[in-house]
C-alpha cells in the first residue's frame, strides 16, 4: 500500500503541488492525468525524491517518512522499494542494454554479478529485446530504449513502477509496443503509477484514474466513473478534446 498525504511542492514563489493526497492499494494501476503543467510529473519525482517536497508524508509498505525532513537513509530505503522509468528514457549511454538492466540489481542491491545478469537477460527476453543486449542506447530506437528502462524497472522487483510519460518521446509508430509491454507489466500485478497522455490506455489498464489540475488532484474514480461520468466541469473539459465514439461520457 502506497499513501501520500498533504503533499506539497514549489519551485521559488510557483506553487506546482498544493496539498495532494492519494491512496494506492497493492497491485492497482494508477493513472494521473491532466494538462501540461499540472504537476504530474513533479508529484511522481517527488515520490521517489528526483524532487524534495516541502511538506507532506509519504508511507510505502513499512515504511512512512515526513517529506519535510527526510535522512538519507530514508530516501535509499524508500528508493529501494521503488523503480522510475523515465519520459526520455535514463538509459547510460555508455553501458550496453544488459549493463543498463544489471546496474540496479548490482550497485543498489548487491546482487552477484552472474546472477544479476541472469535477472538481466530473462526480462529483456521478457520484453522481446534478447537479442538487442549487448546493443549500445544510441543503437536501439527510441521504443526499444524505453523498452529496456522498464526492463531496467522490473529487475528490481520493486513494490511499485513509477512511469513517467513513457511514450511522449516516441515517435507515433513507436507508440504500442512500449504501451503493449506495460500492460504486460501491469499483468503480474506489480503497482503501478503512470502519468499519461495516452486516455484509451488509461482506461483499459487502470484500476483508478487520477485528473490533476493546477497542483491538485481535481477528481479521482473508476475509468468508468472519469471517462464516461466525470463529475468535475474541469474534468469534462479536459476529457472533451479526446473523446471517441468508444470513449464517450453523458
Amino acid at each position: 500500500m502506497i499513501e501520500i498525504t498533504n503533499l506539497k511542492k514549489s519551485f521559488g514563489k510557483h506553487e506546482v503541488l498544493k496539498d495532494v493526497s492519494l491512496k494506492i492499494k497493492k497491485g492497482e494501476v494508477v493513472t494521473i492525468i491532466g494538462p501540461s503543467g499540472s504537476g504530474k510529473t513533479t508529484f511522481l519525482r517527488c515520490i521517489n525524491f528526483l524532487e524534495k517536497a516541502d511538506d507532506g508524508k509519504l508511507t510505502i509498505g513499512d515504511i512512512s517518512v515526513d517529506l519535510k525532513k527526510t535522512k538519507k537513509k530514508e530516501i535509499l530505503n524508500v528508493r529501494r522499494k521503488t523503480a522510475f522509468v523515465f519520459q526520455n528514457y535514463g538509459l547510460f549511454s555508455h553501458k550496453t542494454a544488459i549493463q543498463n538492466v544489471m546496474e540496479g540489481l548490482v550497485v543498489v542491491k548487491k546482487i552477484p554479478r552472474d546472477e544479476a545478469k541472469r535477472i538481466g537477460e530473462n526480462v529483456l527476453d521478457w520484453v522481446g529485446l534478447l537479442d538487442k543486449k549487448d546493443y549500445y542506447p544510441s543503437q536501439l530506437s527510441g521504443g526499444q530504449q524505453q523498452r529496456v528502462g522498464i526492463a531496467r524497472a522490473v529487475a528490481l522487483d520493486p513494490e511499485v513502477i513509477l512511469f513517467d510519460e513513457p511514450t511522449s518521446a516516441l515517435d507515433p509508430e513507436l507508440v504500442g509496443e512500449t504501451l503493449d509491454v506495460i500492460k504486460k507489466v501491469a499483468k503480474k500485478g506489480i503497482t503501478m503509477v503512470v502519468v499519461t497522455h495516452e486516455m484509451a490506455f488509461a482506461e483499459e489498464v487502470s484500476n483508478k484514474v487520477i485528473f490533476m489540475d493546477g497542483g491538485k488532484v481535481v477528481e479521482e474514480g473508476t475509468p468508468k466513473e472519469i471517462f464516461m461520468r466525470p463529475k468535475e466541469e474541469r474534468t469534462k473539459e479536459f476529457l472533451s478534446r479526446f473523446i471517441t465514439k468508444d470513449m464517450y461520457y453523458i
